[in-house]
């Protein structure tokens, strides 16, 4: 059975514990469908060094709230311009897309607005991005969700979020503000927010039978006990980044961008390694720098202690050969 799930609270470590509710504690027979909005934040990847992703003096100056993901990939802007969607449902054995981002792509095109899915995990209007998607896969199930530019400050996006050079290097293009897009101007209809949730919840309706699944009490407490634990908390939001004496970052096409921050001590040993970046995975990247601390930064030693592992699994589409070539070269 399909469920939809509505939330109306705006602040975005509610949403996130939400999310994550649903996606542990719910019966798994089912697939669920949600659509909610965050007021003004920055939502980091799992894996990315939150510091570096923000503009800190905007972000405190503006009263920005900033929040990490269960999921991986890049920093992504939320306001009350922008509608979030999620689905939760069971997973294939190889991250996919496509398949997640097309109920949203042809919902769009029935409005009038000209939907491309693009790239790794973007979907584009006229070139321009409205709609970044992220997942997190855990015991053969799935949480994919995606951003909704509808009528967001694309300033505050371009000064709020800091991305990286390299990154925008990359794609040949200047700025963060002219790579993305609203898709209100594309409407065939002129629809307030409020009107375009509607439209797009009566379409999700239609077009996978959902019913409406209402939290209980105990949902919401479970909810909000996870958000004060977790998702309020600045040890998840932030963290502590490691004392580091050799720190790399790389964009691999395919992949992403992969930062290694190393501390490394006088005979060559690893005390501490920590991955960050925007790349997905299947598996905790953290298990790797568990294996690899204590070891010699050494081919031929990190090399053994990975035993043949698959890091495709950990960084997805990097093979073992490119991931020894990051760290060593």
């Amino acid at each position: 059975m399909n469920y939809y799930i509505e939330s109306r609270n705006t602040n975005p470590d509610y949403n996130l514990a939400l999310e994550q509710f649903v996606f542990d504690r719910l019966d798994r027979s089912h697939r669920y469908f949600m659509l909610w909005q965050n007021n003004n934040s920055i939502i980091v990847g799992k894996h990315q060094n939150t510091a570096a992703e923000i503009n800190a003096a905007y972000v405190n100056e503006h009263n920005i709230t900033v929040v990490r993901r269960l999921s991986g990939g890049g920093a992504v802007y939320h306001d009350l311009g922008n509608i979030n969607f999620t689905i939760i449902s069971d997973a294939d054995n190889d991250i996919d897309f496509t398949t997640f981002c097309k109920p949203i792509q042809k919902a769009l095109i029935s409005f009038g607005v000209p939907v491309e899915i693009s790239g790794r995990n973007d979907m584009t209007v006229e070139g321009k991005k409205f709609s970044g998607n992220a997942q997190y896969v855990k015991q053969n199930r799935i949480m994919h969700h995606g951003t909704i530019l509808y009528d967001s400050s694309l300033e505050t996006l371009s000064r709020a979020l800091r991305v990286s050079g390299d990154k925008i290097e990359s794609k040949g293009i200047a700025s963060v503000q002219s790579r993305v897009t609203n898709i209100r101007p594309y409407m065939r209809s002129p629809l307030s927010l409020e009107q375009f949730w509607a439209a797009l919840k009566q379409y999700l309706f239609a077009a996978f039978d959902l019913r409406e699944y209402n939290l209980s009490p105990a949902d919401t407490a479970a909810v909000d006990l996870l958000r004060e634990h977790v998702y309020s908390q600045w040890s998840w939001n932030y963290g502590a980044s490691p004392p580091c004496n050799i720190h790399k970052k790389r964009r691999i096409e395919g992949c992403g961008t992969v930062e290694i921050m190393l501390d490394v001590a006088k005979e060559g040993i690893i005390k501490t390694i920590v991955f960050y970046g925007d790349f997905f995975g299947r598996e905790d990247p953290a298990e790797l720098a568990a294996m690899l601390s204590g070891r010699h930064l050494e081919y031929g030693e990190l090399k053994s202690a990975l035993g043949g592992i698959d890091v495709s699994r950990y960084f997805y589409n990097l093979d073992a050969a490119a991931f020894f070539s990051l760290l060593l070269e």
